[in-house]
């Protein structure tokens, strides 16, 4: 039986991604880099700090990867205050109040900075819903290694079979697989060239994996 779900951010709860490009593309000029759309798709699910440490090796850059990520920030800070593309998913929320109203424990297991985490949950008023957050930037080990899921499925006190992970990264799918936790991939617009290969079910809407629904996928 379903007792808790660890939810990713980025892409399943609030789409971020239309600001984070923005951000990383400015930031790729300020270093005069250019970066490929395969090269960008790769990044989707990993840390900040990671993708710039990737950069550096890459592009062999006499800036460090902490430089990168300032700069990356500092525009994402921009955009976050004043670009008004900034949405929660369609139906996550609503799948969010579900899960909650019927007694589930839900934790955030995000690649993004807790910084970054704190500041959607704050906009969005989600942090009576959630009982812990964790982000992946504070971990060893970035997704697709299952550290976060692992350490986020203790959080709950439940067994891992008794935990659900929702993905929508490549990464994120390969870290809850890694994890041996029960995966359900999140197939939305914003997610394109994902594999969802190791998901052990699709989804393209929240209603698929609504409460009541649990008995027809879990």
């Amino acid at each position: 039986m379903l007792k808790a779900v660890l939810f990713d951010m980025d892409g399943v709860i609030v789409d971020t991604e239309p600001l984070h490009r923005k951000a990383y593309h400015l930031m790729f000029d300020d270093v005069n880099i250019n970066v490929g759309k395969d090269l960008y798709e790769s990044f989707t699910g990993q840390s900040t700090i990671n993708i710039c440490k990737r950069l550096v090796d890459h592009f062999s850059l006499k800036e460090n990867p902490e430089h990168l990520v300032s700069l990356k920030r500092k525009h994402f800070k921009y955009l976050f205050e004043n670009d008004d593309e900034l949405i929660l998913i369609d139906g996550v929320l609503e799948r969010i109040k579900d899960y909650h109203s019927n007694g589930l424990t839900l934790v955030v297991a995000s690649s993004a900075s807790m910084n970054g985490i704190n500041q959607i949950f704050k906009r969005f008023n989600l942090n009576p819903y959630f009982s812990n957050k964790f982000s992946g930037a504070d971990l060893k080990k970035s997704k697709p290694h299952p550290e976060i899921f692992i350490i986020a499925a203790e959080s709950t006190g439940f067994k891992k079979s008794e935990c659900m992970v929702i993905e929508d990264s490549t990464n994120g799918i390969k870290a809850a697989h890694a994890a041996g936790i029960f995966c359900a991939g999140f197939k939305s617009p914003h997610s394109s060239g994902q594999d969802y290969t190791l998901a052990n079910i699709v989804i393209s809407d929240f209603e698929e994996i609504s409460y009541s629904n649990q008995d027809t996928f879990f």
